[in-house]
């Protein structure tokens, strides 16, 4: 099979984790268990979502000219990502995440963006070819909005398919998703994107309706447990969640979307790659951390979701 080529654009992120009991409420000061940093930011993790899957990835992001920035570089290159575009801002620091996961594997997340905000369309100049000659492009919202319709104005008129995760969730501009080949928003995101409060499969299908009469023909939705809704060439498809025991959702939504992209890289329809994605977010929160959470290609084989949950 020939290897594809994903360009991933996105953010670059260190995360500072500390695991506790529950999360604090406003003004409260709680102890927490364990500390520990890992390397994050949603482009990165999806970057290395779908290296670990297979795929040839191009990461292109900034980092700032710290330790931290330098020692994510060395971390992408151990994972075969070509880092040829990760640019360095010598004026801002690298990104940073503080995260606190409570017992039940619910995280909340405050992120300083740092040089992620300085990503800017003069960089995307300089790995136009990158972008250009790859089989498909998957970006997120952590970096500045107008570099992200760039990259997809860029890409879309060459007829490259771009996939968008908007996340963290805002509003986007119709002219942005006529650009994009598949949106992937999780229940808020879809929320934010079609003005439609998502909690069921039901309100999903109205939410995916309304984002692609937007401009792009194919949603996925992503709801948790709950699992995923595909609008695929106007037809619905539901995709079940595996039942497992969760110990830290963080990087699950990162892993599902570089996994799809991954199944669409290799000639698999939406839905499929769907499935492919479900079983590696399934993995993801049975572990801590983000990237380190991340499953590769070959443990994927100890979930069978067709047998667990079928399509609906």
């Amino acid at each position: 099979m020939h290897t594809q080529k994903i360009v991933v654009v996105g953010s670059c992120n260190t995360d500072m984790v500390i695991k506790t009991d529950r999360l604090p409420v406003p003004g409260e000061t709680i102890l927490g268990g364990t500390f520990f940093m890992n390397p994050g930011g949603k482009g990165a993790n999806q970057a290395v979502a779908a290296s670990r899957m297979g795929a040839k990835v191009t990461f292109i992001s900034k980092t700032g000219n710290d330790v931290f920035g330098k020692q994510s570089v060395m971390l992408y290159e151990s994972e075969n990502i070509n880092t040829d575009y990760i640019f360095s801002d010598p004026t801002q620091p690298s990104g940073i995440a503080m995260i606190t996961v409570d017992s039940y594997g619910e995280n909340c997340i405050v992120v300083a963006s740092g040089a992620n905000a300085s990503l800017s369309p003069a960089d995307i100049n300089k790995a136009i070819h990158e972008i250009e000659s790859c089989d498909l492009v998957l970006m997120q919202l952590e970096i500045p909005i107008e570099t992200v319709e760039y990259v997809a104005e860029i890409a879309s008129k060459k007829g490259i398919r771009v996939i968008l995760n908007p996340a963290p969730a805002r509003a986007l501009s119709n002219k942005l998703l006529r650009c994009l080949y598949i949106i992937i928003p999780n229940k808020v995101e879809a929320e934010i994107l079609s003005g439609i409060k998502v909690t069921d499969v039901d309100t999903a299908r109205q939410a995916a309706d309304i984002i692609s009469s937007r401009g792009v023909d194919n949603v996925v939705i992503t709801l948790g447990s709950q699992g995923s809704l595909v609008k695929e060439n106007g037809e619905f498809h539901y995709v079940r969640a595996y039942k497992v025991d969760t110990v830290d959702t963080t990087a699950a939504g990162d892993s599902f979307c570089g996994s799809l992209c991954v199944g669409l890289s290799e000639g698999k329809s939406i839905l499929e790659a769907v499935k492919l994605a479900a079983r590696a977010a399934a993995l993801t929160v049975t572990r801590m951390g983000a990237q380190s959470s991340i499953p590769y290609r070959s443990e994927l084989s100890s979930v069978d979701i067709d047998k667990v949950n079928p399509t609906l």
